[in-house]
């Protein structure tokens, strides 16, 4: 399907107010099923299998399929648009949580882990919708536009485990067992979710950017065969869009900085987040102590995210990930040397983990975004959100290893450690480069 020339002028500013309008309700919605559907999973998975080693693959299951499902999203929004891409995603979503009812009557715990792989969807199409919100953003203002659809998430976060219980009191009366009640929500919530991507995410921004982006020689010359008037990334097919990602970043330094932010920023939120609460819980907290500590810390990642993209438009996107990698590095420090019930501490390191990760992520987007042509963004921006995903799991495991074998305190010096490294890196690799070597002109 070739990209038709804009003939009519269009006012994008309007456009983009309606795309961050849809795409901020699609977040809100979406990310409500996300949290009602994976609050109890682990503890579903755990009663079905009557292991608590097998109740560990219930979050391993999400990660893995919001990274296997990234290509794909990709994929579809380089060929059909934003709203393509992510309606595909919601859908698997959607599948999954169905697949999970349905695993949960038949009582099989198999069945429910691969019902939760699809519900990784709805991660993926969380993380491709803040780069939906960069195509028509004027320039200087990407930042702050991602970040706003970002921040709309914390919203549907916040009030999905709230939605448990009442999930649970209505599955009953349904015919449904109190425990696939979250998973239908979740369902519906996904379902709601395409609905606003299908009819409200119209125009679709990437195909609009692609239009106006468009040089005056390939507007006129509209007898160029249909496979020829294809951009790169809508003729990428199969097992072709990691090579056309590569290829986009072989050119671009500025581009391979941003993934590795991104990708290290992530690595060091999960590991060490995920190994609080077994911290806490060995340090004798209460379950409603170390709650208030993973809120405090989903606060941080979320709540400040629209000053985040402010700074970053403002000051430079790589200004504000080595900002964001020196308060990963603090926050490290100050959860892994907090003494015995120091809950106090280990929540200030918390909340400086979340804000550590905000900035990495929003400007490390932001960046990725500036730093190839728009054909070749949602290859690269797909590639981004598998390499997150796969780093994320990665850490996991390797963080539990940590704890298990040398502590939590050593956990935190070695992603402090990490964290360091990866900042001097990016500040000798950016002084070797000049500006002209930099974004997307530098083919």
């Amino acid at each position: 399907m070739t990209t038709p020339p804009l003939k009519t002028p269009i006012d994008v500013s309007r456009v983009q107010r309606r795309v961050l309008g849809v795409l901020s309700a699609a977040q809100i919605v979406s990310g409500a099923g996300v949290a009602v559907g994976l609050a109890l999973s682990s503890l579903v998975v755990s009663r079905l299998s009557g292991s608590t080693v097998i109740a560990g693959f219930a979050g391993t299951a999400t990660v893995l399929g919001a990274a296997l499902l990234a290509l794909p999203t990709a994929r579809a929004a380089g060929r059909g648009g934003r709203r393509a891409g992510l309606t595909l995603a919601y859908v698997c979503a959607l599948l999954g949580s169905i697949v999970a009812v349905v695993a949960i009557g038949l009582e099989s715990w198999q069945l429910l882990l691969a019902g939760l792989v699809l519900v990784g969807g709805g991660s993926a199409g969380n993380l491709a919708a803040r780069y939906s919100a960069t195509d028509l953003a004027p320039p200087g203002h990407a930042a702050r536009h991602l970040s706003l659809v970002v921040w709309a998430s914390t919203l549907g976060t916040v009030a999905g485990p709230n939605l448990v219980k009442p999930a649970q009191a209505v599955a009953e009366p349904l015919g449904l067992t109190g425990a696939a009640g979250p998973f239908a929500l979740a369902a519906l919530s996904f379902a709601v979710t395409a609905l606003i991507v299908v009819i409200g995410l119209r125009p679709d921004p990437f195909i609009l950017a692609r239009r106006i982006a468009a040089p005056p020689t390939d507007l006129a010359e509209p007898a160029e065969s249909a496979e020829s008037a294809k951009p790169a990334a809508a003729r990428d097919a199969g097992g072709r869009t990691l090579r056309t990602a590569w290829e986009a970043l072989r050119r671009s330094p500025q581009g391979r900085r941003a993934l590795a932010g991104i990708a290290v920023s992530h690595t060091a939120m999960v590991s060490v987040m995920s190994m609080t609460p077994v911290h806490l819980d060995h340090e004798g907290a209460s379950i409603s102590v170390i709650g208030v500590v993973i809120s405090v810390h989903i606060a941080g990642m979320y709540v400040l995210s629209p000053l985040v993209g402010w700074l970053a438009d403002r000051i430079g996107r790589q200004n504000v990930m080595l900002i964001g990698m020196g308060v990963l590095i603090c926050a490290a420090v100050l959860a892994g040397s907090a003494g015995h019930h120091h809950v106090t501490q280990v929540g200030a390191g918390l909340l400086l983990l979340g804000i550590g990760w905000s900035c990495g992520l929003v400007s490390g987007s932001a960046m990725l975004t500036d730093a190839v042509e728009i054909e070749h963004r949602p290859a690269v921006q797909g590639m981004s959100d598998l390499l997150m995903n796969v780093c994320g799991a990665t850490g996991t495991i390797l963080a539990g290893a940590v704890v298990g074998f040398a502590g939590y305190g050593v956990l935190g010096a070695a992603v402090a450690v990490l964290i360091g490294v990866f900042a001097v890196w990016i500040i000798v690799a950016a002084r070797r480069l000049t500006p002209a070597a930099e974004g997307p002109a530098a083919t």
